[in-house]
């Protein structure tokens, strides 16, 4: 008789977790973004929660929990129900550079998430207004060397990917150019737009109308390709300065999620991502090309590249904040 109970509740744990796959989702899931609405996360965020929503049958709630470059998202995102309910949009800088650039993190996203799938990877622009006349980096460099102390660039945030690449071209090319943070790409842009900072790293996604209506000029691109909206802009790396390590967007849910809801998410975001109209989407919304993973490769992925940005970090001369 003990056999036969032993036996029964091991065939209900084993049934447990696919009744759990089969079932969800039974009420609409919430996607928290960790950046303010109108920019590219949130963008993306929209567009992929209305892409989820016909193909799982409920709705996808976004909310946008702002502030702290990511942590507020990313906290409150860890302290949620591990129910399936809850998943997250993240990125570089909050899973990876923000381990360096906080002092006091009170997340680790190598352990206290479950890696669901990665969207894609992130190409950001050094770009510059037309009334600047620089057409090329080396313009850039060159006015920026002949007026030590008085340039500037705008990031997206303190310890972001922007921030980080640079303190990377300002330590490759003996810089001293003074880091403007923004609360989000949106006012970055408008600023770098309006001549109040020589420069400003943006991704394509905030930047790309700037550009096709003259207001702002590309000078290069971060990563190791170019970019294929503006395959004729040249990457930092063939111009000798390698600021190449990726960007990327992915999702993620807190520890402890149902393995099969994580699966099953996973199939699902990867099975859009192959399809020619999210491809398009992606890179004219959010300027992401589109690249998914499974959770076993977006975690390996995460602990192959955290050494790498830590690495970075140190040789930009950010000091971490308290």
């Amino acid at each position: 008789m003990k056999r036969r109970a032993l036996f029964a509740a091991l065939l209900l744990a084993l049934a447990a977790p696919m009744a759990a796959a089969q079932s969800w989702p039974a009420k609409p899931i919430k996607l928290i973004i960790p950046y303010p609405p109108g920019g590219q996360t949130d963008i993306v965020g929209r567009w992929l929660g209305a892409k989820l929503s016909p193909v799982l049958g409920q709705q996808f709630v976004m909310d946008n929990k702002v502030g702290a470059q990511g942590i507020v998202g990313m906290n409150a995102a860890k302290a949620a129900d591990p129910d399936g309910y809850t998943f997250v949009y993240s990125n570089a800088s909050i899973s990876l550079i923000n381990r360096y650039a906080y002092a006091k993190l009170p997340y680790d996203a190598l352990t206290d998430f479950e890696p669901v799938s990665l969207i894609g990877y992130t190409t950001l622009g050094l770009v510059v207004p037309p009334a600047s006349g620089f057409k090329t980096l080396d313009d850039l460099l060159r006015h920026v060397r002949a007026n030590p102390g008085k340039t500037s660039f705008a990031s997206f945030g303190i310890g972001s990917t922007a921030h980080i690449y640079g303190e990377m071209l300002n330590g490759a090319a003996k810089l001293d150019m003074s880091h403007i943070p923004y609360k989000g790409t949106a006012p970055a842009t408008l600023d770098v737009v309006a001549g109040r900072t020589t420069a400003g790293y943006i991704d394509f996604s905030s930047m790309g109308s700037m550009v096709q209506a003259g207001k702002l000029t590309v000078l290069a691109v971060t990563g190791t390709k170019r970019w294929p909206l503006a395959p004729e802009v040249p990457t930092f790396g063939e111009l000798g300065y390698p600021l190449d390590l990726p960007g990327w967007a992915g999702i993620m849910a807190p520890k402890g999620t149902p393995r099969a809801v994580v699966e099953r998410m996973s199939a699902e975001i990867n099975r859009l991502l192959k399809t020619a109209e999210a491809q398009k989407d992606l890179v004219e919304k959010g300027g992401i090309i589109a690249s998914g993973n499974t959770p076993a490769e977006f975690a390996e992925m995460l602990r192959r590249d955290a050494p790498r940005w830590g690495e970075a970090f140190a040789r930009s001369g950010v000091k971490p904040q308290e």
